[in-house]
């Protein structure tokens, strides 16, 4: 059974930073592309960033190029996603999706495989 779990939510701080985690059991995450979305209230879930199975090519949004970084540890199966120069347009909740092809792609169609999501909320 496939698993996707992400982790590492938190406040969003203007121009801090936070770490997000996802985690996939039942598949061999290191063979699989990984896309980060993330959905605002009241928006359109909306890609982020993503992560191919083939040499680790990855894709940023304009809205966090520069910012975001996304990196692979297959010992860990897990996929990180580190967040910079936070900006108070960022808090959304995030979700890690996952599909077996190379390629990425921001439709929301074409992953099978989805976490649950984990919030990012502007701090107070």
């Amino acid at each position: 059974q496939v698993q996707v779990v992400e982790s590492g939510g938190g406040l969003v701080q203007p121009g801090g930073s936070l770490r997000l985690s996802c985690a996939a059991s039942g598949l061999p995450l290191d063979a699989y592309t990984i896309e980060w979305f993330r959905q605002a209230p009241g928006k359109k879930r909306e890609g982020v960033s993503c992560i191919s199975s083939v040499d680790d090519y990855t894709y940023y949004a304009d809205s966090v190029k520069g910012r975001f970084t996304l990196s692979r540890d297959n010992a860990k199966r897990t996929v990180y996603l580190q967040m910079n120069s936070l900006k108070s347009e960022d808090p959304a909740v995030y979700y890690c999706a996952t599909r077996d092809d190379p390629a990425c792609s921001d439709s929301e169609e074409d992953y099978p495989y989805w976490g649950q999501g984990t919030r990012v909320p502007a701090a107070s």
